[in-house]
């Protein structure tokens, strides 16, 4: 006869966000059903220019003729998720800014994981890709490769709060995925976006995308990420406006699509006795109680 410890009681609240996750999949499967997004839409071999500026990350966006032309090239599928729209942004803005050209120079920074050195990298661009040590308990681990880095493009340890001077006036184009997330508040993000530009040539575009804290109400957590919040994109845009660079405006409307209402909530535990739902949308996350999804910044140096 076999006996079984007994398990331990499933509480309503983790049912409750079980439950919202499976809803969230079904959602976004009708979407992928309709080929409004995922691995059946359309990727349109050529960008089109939608005068893009910053912006909250949006449902609209995924099922977009844009963002599905750089998912493809960039070896994505427009799945309902923050990763997807951050790569793509940043694909959009610096080819919009006439940056995606052979022999123009890149700067990555925090880029250890991005996919978007090596695409840059194989559009004959010059791309020096920065992330921590692998050494600094900060860093995240990096992926298991052996391979060798492609050919334009090289790799380098970088603390964000000590940009070097070294690299000051190189580059036609900064970008950055989360890179705020690490700095501790809006002074030390402002601090460094504005040594950001200063790695910028004359009339070059940095594109940053980062996470944004939809409430906004309360005040920066003392440990872990930083979100940006609506306050401190006003102060971070004063800052960047009296160094002399713009900033093009940042449009925080959430969105009016389903999925932009729909919340993800860490629901699993290790005895959690059923299987994660597949496909459930990532373009909002719950986050030590806060909603955070992302938003992109285009700054443009003067010159």
């Amino acid at each position: 006869m076999f006996r079984r410890r007994p398990a331990a009681p499933i509480d309503a609240t983790r049912t409750g966000a079980w439950n919202t996750r499976v809803l969230g999949a079904v959602l976004a499967r009708q979407c992928y059903d309709a080929r409004l997004a995922g691995p059946g839409v359309p990727l349109p071999p050529e960008p089109e220019w939608i005068g893009l500026a910053g912006c909250l990350c949006r449902q609209a966006d995924l099922e977009s003729p844009w963002l599905h032309h750089w998912a493809g090239a960039l070896g994505m599928v427009p799945f309902y998720h923050r990763a997807v729209w951050d790569a793509a942004f940043i694909a959009q803005a610096a080819w919009e800014a006439g940056a995606l050209q052979p022999g123009r120079r890149a700067l990555g920074l925090a880029a250890g994981r991005s996919v978007l050195p090596g695409f840059l990298a194989a559009r004959g661009m010059e791309v020096l890709a920065t992330d921590l040590h692998p050494e600094d308990p900060r860093a995240a681990p990096l992926p298991a490769t052996a391979a060798p880095l492609p050919e334009r493009l090289a790799f380098r340890p970088l603390d964000l709060a000590q940009v070097p001077p070294d690299l000051y006036g190189r580059f036609d184009l900064v970008f950055s995925t989360g890179a705020l997330a690490r700095l501790g508040g809006a002074r030390a993000a402002g601090d460094y976006l504005l040594a950001a530009m200063r790695c910028l040539r004359p009339g070059g575009t940095a594109v940053h995308v980062t996470g944004f804290d939809l409430g906004g109400g309360a005040p920066p957590t003392k440990h872990g990420p930083f979100w940006l919040r609506a306050a401190d994109m006003e102060q971070i845009t004063r800052r960047l406006h009296r160094a002399g660079h713009r900033m093009k405006p940042v449009d925080l409307d959430p969105g009016a699509g389903l999925l932009d209402q729909f919340v993800d909530q860490p629901a699993e535990r290790p005895d959690w006795p059923l299987r994660a739902p597949d496909g459930t949308p990532q373009l909002r996350a719950l986050v030590e109680g806060r909603i955070v999804t992302s938003v992109g910044l285009v700054v443009q140096a003067p010159g």
